[in-house]
C-alpha cells in the first residue's frame, strides 16, 4: 500500500480518537463542575433525603446503574448511611442519581 492509502484510512480514527472524543469528555466535565459549584445545590438534595429518613428505598449512583436498596438511617452534611443486608454503607450524595421508595 502506498503512503496516501494509509493516510486515508487511518487519519480519520486519529481524528476521532485523539481529537474529537477527548475534547467532548473535557466540555462534559466543565459542565459537570459548574452544577456542583452552584451555592445551595447539596443543601437543598440533603433536605430532600431527609424526608426519607427511616423507609426502605432504592438509591441508584453512578452511570453504570450501580443501586444500594435499603434502609436510610442518617444523612449528614453529603453522606447517607444506609441499613442494607450486609450491615452500614455510606453513599456520597453528590453521586445520587435517583431514589425510589419501596413498600415495606
Amino acid at each position: 500500500m502506498n503512503p496516501g492509502s494509509w493516510i486515508a484510512i487511518y487519519m480519520p480514527l486519529i481524528i476521532i480518537f485523539f481529537i474529537i472524543i477527548p475534547q467532548q469528555r473535557a466540555a462534559l466535565k466543565a459542565v459537570l463542575f459548574r452544577i456542583r459549584k452552584r451555592k445551595g445545590v447539596g443543601k437543598m438534595l440533603n433536605e430532600l433525603i431527609k424526608k426519607y429518613i427511616g423507609k426502605k428505598c432504592l438509591i441508584t449512583t453512578g452511570s453504570f446503574g450501580t443501586s444500594v436498596k435499603g434502609i436510610i438511617i442518617d444523612v449528614n452534611e453529603n453522606w447517607v448511611e444506609l441499613e442494607t443486608k450486609k450491615g452500614k454503607e455510606l453513599i456520597n450524595a453528590e453521586f445520587v442519581q435517583s431514589i425510589k421508595i419501596l413498600d415495606i
